[in-house]
């Protein structure tokens, strides 16, 4: 449930409220970036939030229980917004991202709609799209590594470690074999081609195998 003020209330009751959305990003370096809906710049929670930046609530989807929700805001590349080459290093990869529903009257009578952080972003020429997961989110991610026949490693970082320049154009199916044949990189495979699957618990001793204890690769 969120805590409505009551002066906010009252104002949405008698129909005397101007109701707008703010935006207060909070990257890693606690830098803190403010934008408005409204059309003259605001302050919320000691952030001046821009206006005339085209910043827009997108949709949103939340469920009860501990799906982790989702949400969206859309908003331009400009001078004194978002700089794309910030986003393309990762800068805002992560970012804390509080949304507050306000009165553009009386900025300090705001409630919080959701706080969640940046899970992708997307520019599509000068438009800009955030898309926001709620604090749930963490719950859903895997820690550690999982056992698998496939890789886990992305091609070409630092544990993978095959240098790009050198394959153009080459892609990675994450087999072993794959690794080994067209990277020549077995030796940093990131899976398990050994691990035993459901043909090996249904195999049964052959009469022409060989059976000495040894692998069955």
């Amino acid at each position: 449930m969120r805590d409505v003020p009551e002066a906010l209330a009252a104002r949405i009751e008698s129909g005397a409220a101007q109701l707008c959305h703010a935006w207060i990003v909070t990257l890693d370096d606690d830098t803190r970036l403010g934008f408005t809906d409204h059309d003259q710049p605001l302050i919320v929670a000691g952030v001046t939030c821009r206006a005339a930046c085209g910043w827009t609530a997108g949709a949103a989807h939340q469920e009860l229980g501990l799906d982790a929700g989702l949400s969206s805001a859309q908003g331009v590349l400009d001078v004194e917004g978002p700089d794309e080459a910030d986003i393309r290093a990762g800068r805002w990869d992560g970012s804390r991202v509080e949304v507050w529903r306000l009165d553009w009257g009386e900025p300090d009578l705001r409630v919080a709609i959701s706080v969640g952080q940046v899970r992708r972003m997307v520019i599509l020429g000068e438009r800009l799209t955030l898309e926001l997961e709620g604090p749930a989110a963490r719950l859903d991610r895997v820690a550690g590594r999982s056992f698998s026949r496939l890789c886990d490693a992305a091609l070409g970082d630092a544990r993978c470690g095959v240098d790009l320049g050198a394959y153009p154009g080459l892609s990675c199916d994450k087999r072993f074999a794959t690794c080994q044949s067209r990277f020549a990189n077995g030796i940093n495979f990131r899976g398990f081609p050994a691990m035993p699957g459901d043909d090996f618990l249904l195999a049964r001793p052959g009469g022409g195998a060989r059976q000495d204890g040894g692998s069955r690769r």
